[in-house]
C-alpha cells in the first residue's frame, strides 16, 4: 500500500495515537519542497560531480606535486570554461581521437601534451562506443562489491538491531585498525572512521595511506581498502560481518560516496544540510553534490546517515524537536529522488534533551517512538547525549543508558553508542568495553519492552508526540511557499542562517552545456 494511501482508521496502529493522514500530508509537502529542489539540480553540475565521474573512468593517483589526477583534469576543463560540458563527453572523445585510456588521457593533461578541448569532435555513437567498457568495468565492481556484502550476511550472519555502533579516530589508519578490530570483539556491528578535522573543507582527496590525522583519518580510498580488509578478518574471526562506516559530507561528497562504492563501504554520513549549517559550504553547490552521491550509495546498497541530530546542539531539543522531524521528511524525499530506497535512509535524531528537564526521558521516547512509526521501513540513525555531558562521566553512563533503553524500546536501527571518554574521539578500550556491555544488557533484558507497554491515552507521551507532529507540519506548509534555500537563508534549521549564494565551493558550480553527459546516474539510479 502506497502511504499517502493510509487512511484514518489505521490510527489504532499508532502506540502515540498519530494521525497517519496528517503524516501522508506532511510528507506531500516535503516532496514538494525536495521537488524545487530537485528542479534547480538537475540543471547543474560542479566540479566534484566531475570529479567523481572521472574517478568511476578509472582515473586515479597524484601528479608530481601531490594533486590528485581527477582534479588536474577537472581544473584543466574550468580553467577552459568547458566544464558544464563535463569530463565525460571530452574524456570520451580524447579516447577516439588517441586511442588512448582515460589514465593515459590523464596523466598526458598533466604532462601538458594534451588538451582535450581542443580535439575534433567525433560522432556521439562513437564516443559512447569507447566509453562503454570502461563505465561497463566501474558499474560491475560496484554490484559485486554489493553482492559479496550480501553473500557475506547470508553465510557469516550479522549483528541483531539496533546494530552496535561505535567510533574510532586515532588519526593513524594502521592504528585505527587495531581500535576496530578491538571493538568488533568486544561487540560492535558498525565501526564508524572518523574524518580529520576538517577534511569536509578540502576541494580534493587525499591520495593513499594516512597516518597524521587531527581528531580522525583522512577519508582516503586506500585507507577505505585497509579498513575493509581488517573488518572482513576480524569478522570472520568473530562469526558475523561488520559494516564499515565514513563520510561523505563536505565539498568531495560524491567522490568519496564513489571511494566507498568501489571499496566495499557499508554506511555513509551523507546530508547536504549538515555541511550547510555546520560547515558553511554553498548550498546550491552541495544540494547538487548530494543527488550523485545518494544515487551512487543507493546503487552501492550503502545506508547513509543525515545529520539532523547535530541541530540539537545549537538548538534546544525540546522547544525545536519539530525541525528535526521537518527535516527528515526532506531528506526521505531528497534521498528517494536519488533512487536511494527507505530501507537504506539511516534519518537522524538524538537524545539531547537537558537531563534537568522533567520527564525529559518521556518526551524523548515519544520522539523516538513517533520517528520509528512515520518511517517504519527506515534504518534510523540514534545519536547518544554529548551537549550536556560536561565532566561528570557517571552521570554521563546513566544517560547513555537512558538512551539504550530508548533504543531497543522503538526499535531504531544504527544506535551510536555514548561512552564515558568519547569526547576525545578516541576512548579508552575499557570505557567503549562498558559501554558496549551497557548496550547488550539493556537490549537483552529489554528486548520486548516496545510489544508489551502502551502509552497512556492524553498521556505525556502521545501529547508530546502529537504536537511535535503537528509542529513539524506547520513547519513544513510554511517553508513550500519560500522554498528550503530561502529557509535556510533564515535559519530554520538549528538556528543557523547560510546566504544562498555564499560559503564555500559556489565557484565550482555550473549549468550543464549541451554535450553534457553522465550515464552513471541513469545506469545507478533506483537500480541494485
Amino acid at each position: 500500500m502506497n502511504r499517502e494511501d493510509v487512511k484514518q482508521s489505521d490510527m489504532q496502529k499508532s502506540k502515540v495515537g498519530l494521525d497517519f493522514e496528517q503524516v501522508a500530508h506532511a510528507r506531500g509537502v516535503a516532496r514538494r519542497i525536495a521537488q524545487q529542489v530537485q528542479d534547480f539540480v538537475e540543471g547543474y553540475t560542479t566540479v566534484a560531480v566531475e570529479r567523481t565521474i572521472c574517478r568511476f573512468l578509472g582515473i586515479d593517483g597524484v601528479d608530481e606535486n601531490e594533486v590528485p589526477m581527477p582534479n588536474v583534469v577537472v581544473d584543466e576543463l574550468k580553467s577552459k570554461g568547458q566544464l558544464g560540458n563535463g569530463a565525460m563527453f571530452f574524456i570520451g572523445n580524447a579516447m577516439v581521437e588517441t586511442g588512448k585510456s582515460p589514465q593515459e588521457i590523464a596523466d598526458a593533461i598533466s604532462q601538458g601534451t594534451l588538451d582535450i578541448t581542443r580535439l575534433s569532435i567525433h560522432p556521439e555513437a562513437e564516443i559512447e562506443a569507447a566509453l562503454r567498457p570502461v563505465i561497463g568495468q566501474t558499474i560491475e565492481r560496484v554490484r559485486s562489491n554489493r553482492l559479496r556484502r550480501e553473500r557475506y550476511i547470508a553465510t557469516l550472519g550479522e549483528g541483531k538491531r539496533p546494530y552496535l555502533y561505535i567510533i574510532v579516530a586515532t588519526g593513524n589508519i594502521y592504528e585505527d585498525v587495531v581500535q576496530a578490530q578491538a571493538g568488533a570483539r568486544q561487540g560492535a556491528d558498525i565501526i564508524a572512521v572518523i574524518r580529520t578535522t576538517g577534511q569536509s573543507l578540502l576541494d580534493y582527496v587525499p591520495y593513499g595511506a594516512t597516518t597524521e590525522g587531527f581528531g580522525g583519518t583522512y577519508a582516503t580510498q586506500e585507507n577505505f581498502r585497509i579498513m575493509r580488509k581488517a573488518l572482513d578478518e576480524v569478522g570472520e574471526e568473530v562469526g558475523r560481518y561488520i559494516r564499515l562506516c565514513n563520510y561523505c559530507s563536505g565539498l568531495c561528497m560524491p567522490e568519496i560516496a564513489a571511494m566507498g562504492a568501489l571499496e566495499g563501504l557499508d554506511v555513509m554520513l551523507n546530508d547536504a544540510l549538515y555541511g550547510i549549517l555546520f560547515r558553511d559550504i554553498n548550498m546550491q553547490r552541495t544540494l547538487i553534490d548530494q543527488y550523485f552521491s545518494r544515487i551512487i550509495n543507493g546503487f552501492a546498497g550503502v545506508i547513509i546517515n543525515t545529520g539532523e541530530d547535530n541541530y540539537l546542539t545549537t538548538a534546544d531539543a525540546f522547544e525545536e524537536a519539530h525541525t528535526v522531524l521537518a527535516s527528515d521528511f526532506i531528506n526521505e524525499q531528497l534521498a528517494l529522488m536519488a533512487g536511494l530506497p527507505e530501507e537504506q535512509q539511516g534519518l537522524g535524531h538524538a537524545f539531547e534533551m537537558d537531563p534537568a528537564l522533567e520527564n525529559g526521558f518521556l518526551y524523548e521516547l515519544a520522539q523516538a517512538q513517533m520517528l520509528r512509526e512515520i518511517f517504519p521501513n527506515a534504518p534510523l540513525k540514534y545519536m547518544p547525549p554529548t551537549k550536556f555531558m560536561t565532566g561528570n562521566i557517571f552521570r554521563g553512563h546513566i544517560q547513555d543508558a537512558l538512551f539504550n533503553i530508548i533504543g531497543q524500546w522503538t526499535h531504531q536501527g544504527l544506535q551510536l553508542l555514548g561512552m564515558p571518554t568519547e569526547a576525545i574521539h578516541t576512548p579508552f578500550m575499557s570505557d567503549r568495553y562498558l559501554s558496549i556491555e551497557n548496550a547488550k544488557y539493556i537490549f537483552g533484558n529489554m528486548k520486548d519492552i516496545g510489544e508489551e507497554v502502551e502509552f497512556r491515552e492524553g498521556g505525556i507521551i502521545r501529547q508530546r508526540a502529537q504536537k511535535v507532529l503537528g509542529d513539524a507540519t506547520r513547519l513544513l506548509e510554511e517553508m513550500e511557499s519560500e522554498g528550503l534555500f530561502s529557509a535556510l537563508e533564515k535559519g530554520i534549521f538549528a538556528n543557523v542562517k547560510r546566504p544562498r549564494n555564499g560559503g564555500k565551493g559556489l565557484d565550482g558550480v555550473t549549468l550543464k552545456g549541451e554535450h553534457y553527459r553522465n550515464p552513471f546516474v541513469e545506469l545507478m539510479k533506483g537500480k541494485k
